[in-house]
């Protein structure tokens, strides 16, 4: 079968394909420690659901705006403006089947074949074949562990090259947990509004960040939203993954291009979808509290069993609800070994062992641009992260005993 060109040279999201393999377990009747799934394991808050149904009661089942209800953009941008003092109008707005399809729809009306999109490493994994689906090529700019993963301003600028068109910013960051603070972040805008570069800044978890740390947005600073373009989404906050309902926020001329794709392409988000969102965002935002402060002792339970694994070193994240641990261990005749400093560890093959022999799903760091590592998702209960735990504790004595 010839396919095109665009397709091929993008792969499947490597976590789609790591949950799948999970699944097949489970299939089985196999009982699997799951540190894959990149959502919140609460339900959806009951106002939410409520909401939901009483639009199906109401008969509210047809075709919407492409660019959803005008109510729910007016809600987004009062939302976004209440938290972090942005100033959007609902044309500067447009709802999107999560907010996955809102980046995509970015950078298929920004990016032509040969421009360049600067995304940091460790990355989201769909970022660069979005980017190569459009044409564009990924420039990676790689953070380092010992600096908390934090992008810097100087690695931005000196990324920057004619063809730069995008520069794009994930904080809270997944896999890594990192959160860039404001000062740095205005830095970063500095120097993409002087080189005339797209700024893109990804917040769908924007409301998981732990400590002192606040929720911060790039388009909270006087005169910026010109050359920024928000991202977000009601998954994570809301807890509302399968519900699909992201956003993007951005100038008027950018919106209508996003418009005109999303018109060709999936129409309008699902409309009992919208209005459950529109409930959302100007209800209560009680459970954010509640999922944050769960999130928290398991963040910190998580981090003191992976520490204690000789030669695991891992950063507490300041956000999101992952850990990304970095193992350098590789598969050895079988068995995981230690490498030395200069060794390129293998963490794919490890991620297979650990599924393999201990049924613990994890992510490997290769899909994020960063070999070596693992991301463990403590989106699940404390109880299933204390089983996790034992069972790394038994694979790595195993693997001790048997070198």
């Amino acid at each position: 079968m010839q396919l095109a060109e665009r397709v091929n040279r993008i792969s499947v999201s490597p976590t789609l394909a790591v949950l799948t393999e999970a699944e097949r377990y489970k299939a089985r009747g196999i009982d699997v420690v799951d540190f894959g799934p990149g959502e919140p394991d609460f339900p959806t808050p009951e106002h939410i659901k409520r909401a939901a149904i009483r639009a199906i009661e109401q008969n509210y089942t047809k075709y919407t705006a492409t660019a959803g209800i005008l109510p729910l953009r007016e809600a987004i941008c009062a939302w976004h403006a209440a938290q972090f003092g942005s100033s959007y109008a609902s044309a500067e707005c447009i709802v999107t089947v999560g907010g996955k399809h809102a980046v995509f729809n970015v950078i298929s009306a920004l990016i032509e074949p040969g421009d360049e999109v600067i995304i940091p490493t460790p990355y989201w994994v769909s970022f660069p074949d979005i980017v190569k689906f459009a044409g564009g090529r990924p420039v990676f700019v790689p953070t380092e562990a010992a600096d908390s993963f934090c992008l810097r301003a100087p690695q931005v600028e000196a990324a920057i090259t004619p063809r730069t068109r995008i520069a794009i910013v994930n904080s809270p960051n997944n896999p890594s947990g990192a959160v860039i603070p404001p000062d740095e972040f205005a830095r970063i805008y500095e120097v993409c509004r002087k080189r005339g570069v797209w700024l893109l800044s990804d917040e769908c978890y924007s409301h998981f960040v732990y400590g002192t740390t606040k929720p911060y947005s790039i388009a909270g600073i006087q005169g910026s939203q010109p050359h920024v373009i928000i991202v977000g989404s009601l998954s994570k906050t809301f807890s509302m993954t399968g519900w699909r309902i992201g956003y993007a926020l951005a100038p008027h001329g950018l919106v209508e291009a996003m418009l005109k794709l999303q018109s060709q392409s999936t129409s309008n988000p699902t409309s009992i979808a919208q209005y459950a969102a529109l409930e959302a965002l100007r209800g209560p935002m009680d459970s954010v509290a509640t999922m944050l402060a769960e999130y928290a002792r398991r963040r910190a339970r998580i981090l003191e069993g992976l520490r204690a694994i000789s030669g695991v070193t891992c950063n507490a994240p300041d956000g999101a609800f992952y850990v990304f641990p970095n193992f350098r261990v590789r598969a050895v005749n079988g068995s995981p070994r230690a490498l030395n400093a200069s060794s390129t560890p293998d963490t794919t093959a490890l991620a297979r062992q650990l599924l393999e022999r201990e049924h613990v799903v994890v992510v490997p760091g290769e899909a994020f641009g960063a070999p070596g590592f693992l991301r463990f998702s403590y989106a699940t209960s404390i109880e299933r992260i204390e089983e996790g735990l034992r069972r790394l504790e038994r694979f790595f004595q195993s693997a001790e005993s048997s070198s």
